[in-house]
């Protein structure tokens, strides 16, 4: 059974840094692309940023710079570095995983961030 668990969410004030952290259990995790999505009040789903099990980093316009994807194979533990938070980064924020010879994929429960202005 597949299960990712999100961490690290949080009340922060605007320029802040938070890291999200999501374990991932049930998976063969070093051959599975790894993502960060938010969903803010009102609003779509939405890629933050995406990590190949070659560790490709791809990223939303909107947080390149300021965010930053890394995995753990060891730990079978993908992170977001959230740095520079403004309030318009307040959202749950959900990690999803796809092992790379499978269609299906898996969402975590959701971790909410707030920044404060």
């Amino acid at each position: 059974q597949v299960q990712l668990v999100e961490s690290g969410g949080g009340l922060v004030q605007a320029g802040g840094s938070l890291r999200l952290s999501c374990a991932a259990s049930g998976i063969i995790f070093r051959f599975s692309s790894l993502g960060w999505y938010r969903q803010a009040p009102g609003k779509q789903r939405e890629l933050v940023a995406s990590i190949s099990s070659a560790s490709t980093t791809n990223y939303a316009d909107s947080v390149k710079g300021r965010f930053t994807i890394s995995r753990d194979n060891a730990k079978n533990t993908v992170y977001l570095q959230m740095n520079s938070l403004n309030p318009e980064d307040t959202a749950v924020y959900y990690c999803n995983v796809k092992q790379n010879w499978d269609t299906a994929v898996y969402w975590g429960q959701g971790t909410q961030v707030t920044v404060s202005s």
